[in-house]
């Protein structure tokens, strides 16, 4: 069987979740609909719109505004969600598919096969694949951005296609990497070790019949010298661009990032956390378009998750897969003389302080500032993550106004999508509903009352009833 090509029992799995999932949702209306009432925050950062009219027709937006300017439709459904905060759904720009969220996902890190056989954590991760898609619906998560893994990540966007219970899915493939731990190389690889420019142009070559969204270069500096990886991430990045595909690489120091974006990166994935980043470097990025995910989530999650500080927040508790968090706590009963190294009692540490002051330099400098979570990584869960990820955003030193353009607008351009991220004519009708205000507080967007995928509206409780828990 060929790497990455998916048995017919999987295609089988996949199909049968998707036909079960499409009978949970309600069929599209015939009639526009017509939102009444809520606080509309458009995602624009434009100040929101009291007592605000969204008309929907199908799966597309065709009016917003105020209450009184917007005309509508005489048959259309009116919905009255006075006292409701309106705005656009959620995009985690990067998360992974190939990992759990829990304790078994990074063998790397975490080694923890003697417990559990990382086949048996694979063969697990892709049958939880729709109840993955649906909890990030369930979590207001309209869209996200898989930025690395291995082959059948493409099958999990073609799942999500498949039904209406997902959000929308942009996908990278396998990470074209400075090294591939021996610990997650498996058939269909997460990770592909590159080693010249001729071998990156012929990956990225692999790659582009499967239409990646994005290519993604995990470029782990580790203190040595950078000029014969930039070879082929050069050539990586040319070749990509010449089959009109974006590039997005992993660059948490100052001179990686300096120099991927200097030839052509699109995305810079995590926060610089080494140095503070110079005025140059800024200026280049905001001139270039270059977006930023900070990915503050992540890093609290290992530290949580490795510290022995796991404690599930109400959110994680609500949406989150409670295996994935049972293995986390079970970390704490292990006993001493078998527990990892990388395992060590602490204190979570605070966000880092270059990476929270480079977060604010970049927005002054006008620069593309993106929300991901990195979900999928042990400790950071699919779908609660990103909602952690906007709070440590705020703490950072962003309004709230910013991080949800952060995770609306910004979020859609890492996907490539014009037609996603903010409320207006034209655009699709992927919309959330909260009971509470996201600007006064930003923990708010976990207070959801509906999610609005095409124009479909979806009770979060309801999805989450019917994933087996």
């Amino acid at each position: 069987m060929t790497a990455g090509v998916p048995t017919a029992r999987q295609r089988l799995l996949f199909a049968a979740v998707a036909i079960a999932l499409l009978a949970l949702a309600p069929p599209a209306l015939a009639a526009p609909l017509a939102l009444l009432g809520a606080t509309l925050i458009d995602g624009t950062g434009a100040a929101p719109v009291p007592n605000a009219t969204v008309i929907i027709d199908g799966d597309r937006i065709v009016a917003a505004g105020p209450g009184g300017l917007v005309s509508i439709p005489p048959d259309a459904e009116r919905l009255d969600v006075t006292g409701k905060w309106l705005l656009p759904g959620l995009i985690d720009a990067h998360m992974h598919f190939f990992q759990s969220g829990g304790a078994y996902a990074r063998p790397d890190i975490l080694d923890l096969r003697t417990v559990r056989p990382y086949a048996d954590e694979v063969a697990a991760v892709k049958a939880a694949t729709p109840a993955t898609l649906a909890r990030y619906l369930a979590s207001g998560i309209t869209s996200v951005v898989d930025v690395g893994g291995p082959l059948w990540t493409f099958d999990a966007r073609a799942a999500a296609n498949a039904t209406p219970i997902a959000p929308r899915v942009a996908v990278s493939g396998p990470l074209l990497a400075t090294y591939a731990p021996a610990e997650v190389t498996v058939a269909d690889p997460p990770m592909i070790q590159v080693a010249t420019a001729e071998q990156g142009r012929a990956e990225v070559r692999r790659l582009l019949p499967y239409r990646p969204d994005l290519i993604k270069i995990w470029f782990v500096y580790a203190g040595l010298d950078i000029r014969p990886q930039l070879d082929w991430v050069r050539a990586v990045i040319a070749e990509a661009h010449a089959g009109g595909v974006r590039v997005a690489v992993h660059a948490t120091e100052l001179r990686v990032a300096r120099a991927v974006v200097e030839a052509g990166a699109d995305v810079l994935v995590h926060g610089i956390d080494d140095e503070i980043a110079d005025a140059p470097l800024l200026f280049q990025m905001r001139t270039l378009g270059v977006i930023y995910t900070p990915t503050f989530a992540v890093v609290e999650g290992y530290n949580r998750a490795l510290g022995l500080a796991f404690r599930p927040t109400a959110m994680e508790t609500r949406a989150g897969d409670p295996a994935a968090i049972r293995s986390i706590l079970s970390l704490a009963n292990l006993p001493a003389a078998q527990r990892p190294r990388a395992l060590r009692p602490a204190p979570v540490p605070p966000i880092d302080p270059e990476s929270a002051a480079n977060l604010r330099r970049l927005r002054d400098a006008g620069g593309i500032i993106a929300a991901g979570s990195d979900a999928g990584n042990i400790g950071t869960l699919h779908g609660p993550g990103l909602h952690r990820e906007m709070e440590l955003m705020v703490e950072a030193g962003l309004t709230p106004m910013e991080v949800l353009v952060a995770a609306t607008k910004n979020g859609a351009a890492v996907m490539g999508r014009a037609d996603l991220g903010t409320v207006a004519a034209g655009k699709l009708a992927d919309l959330l509903l909260l009971d509470a205000d996201p600007l006064a507080d930003i923990r708010n967007t976990t207070r959801i009352y509906r999610v609005l995928r095409g124009g479909v509206m979806h009770d979060p409780a309801a999805i989450l009833a019917t994933i087996d828990r």
